[in-house]
């Protein structure tokens, strides 16, 4: 994943929608364009956009999950993420827009008015190259 950008002085903010979402591996498949919502820039959602690879076991919440390439590379190219991490970027599917909307709904008001990036904390990246949302971490991991 590219560098993330610092956090903002008023993250983590709760995200109340993604560990509860539910969206299965079947969902998507190996060629489509998603996006990992990660914040708030300006009046819009921001995260980094991928492609889906190949199915891949992920560790952290014992499910199938996919491996995404980041085509911008950084310090990783390549990691493995759960399902209901994922927004369909290229297509317009109804399960990813009404999650899209429902999380513009509950982040947006909430920083109106300010213009800077804000990465909302959610994610980290494990040694073994998983992104882990803060509410899927075990055992410190």
């Amino acid at each position: 994943m590219p560098d993330t950008p610092p956090t903002s002085a008023f993250a983590p903010t709760p995200d109340p929608l993604t560990p509860e979402r539910d969206i299965t591996h079947a969902h998507f498949r190996a060629g489509d364009t998603v996006v990992v919502l990660k914040g708030v820039a300006g009046n819009e959602l921001w995260g980094d956009a991928m492609r889906l690879v190949a199915p891949s076991w992920h560790t952290p919440t014992d499910e199938n999950g996919w491996r995404l390439r980041n085509a911008t590379g950084g310090a990783r190219s390549y990691v493995t993420a759960h399902p209901r991490y994922l927004v369909h970027l290229a297509r317009r599917c109804p399960d990813c827009l009404i999650y899209l909307r429902a999380m513009e709904d509950a982040l947006l008001p909430r920083y109106a008015g300010r213009n800077e990036l804000i990465n909302c904390g959610w994610y980290t990246t494990t040694a073994l190259g998983e992104l882990v949302h803060i509410a899927d971490v075990r055992g410190g991991r």
